[in-house]
């Protein structure tokens, strides 16, 4: 049940910082409305409350959204932004995943 409840706390802290980001994007790059920034930034503010709840350490934690967050934003721009990644974005994409899983998922000792 914790790693269910810690992939969805990385989904969703993934999905509000692409989210922000992009709306930040879109206003600055694509001349979209000052509100698409504000929201924007609301959403990456909100982000920040989010990666608090995972049950590590913030190293850990940051390391691993690292790897999420590749192949979050693969999904991202291939889903909403037209983008259609190749066999190599994959690839990478899943070397990320598989490293970030050891590095967040791995059995301690309650030590470390």
């Amino acid at each position: 049940m914790l790693i269910i409840k810690s992939l969805f706390i990385f989904i969703l802290a993934g999905i509000c910082e692409i989210g922000g980001g992009y709306l930040i994007w879109l206003w600055l790059k694509e001349e979209q409305p000052v509100w698409y920034g504000i929201l924007g930034a609301f959403i990456l503010a909100f982000y920040g409350v989010v990666a608090t709840w995972q049950p590590s350490n913030f190293g850990r934690v940051y390391a691993t959204y690292g790897g999420i967050f590749i192949v979050l934003s693969l999904l991202w721009a291939w889903k909403i932004d037209g983008f259609k990644p190749d066999r190599y974005d994959i690839i990478g994409g899943l070397i990320a995943l598989i490293g970030v899983c050891i590095i967040f998922y791995a059995p301690r000792s309650a030590q470390q």
